[in-house]
């Protein structure tokens, strides 16, 4: 199963409203993306905690229609 870029990007606006997003289908199968996220919500956070948020706000999808997803966050 595979999810498109559109439903990713989404997926963490709604968790992150105030986020600056930038994503990227690396081997152009709706499987592999890179994001970067930048947001406020990120403050105070460690690295794991940011990506755990991240994580949550894809709602199941991470291992499912999403198999691979590689992080970059930081605070905004």
């Amino acid at each position: 199963m595979a999810i498109k870029q559109e439903e990713i990007e989404k997926l963490l606006k709604e968790g992150f409203p105030d986020a600056d997003i930038e994503i990227q289908d690396l081997a152009g199968d709706d499987n592999h993306f890179s994001a970067k996220i930048k947001s406020s919500f990120f403050k105070g956070k460690s690295r794991v905690q940011q990506h755990q948020m991240v994580y949550s706000s894809l709602k199941g999808k991470m291992g499912n229609e999403l198999h691979a997803l590689a992080l970059t966050t930081e605070e905004k």
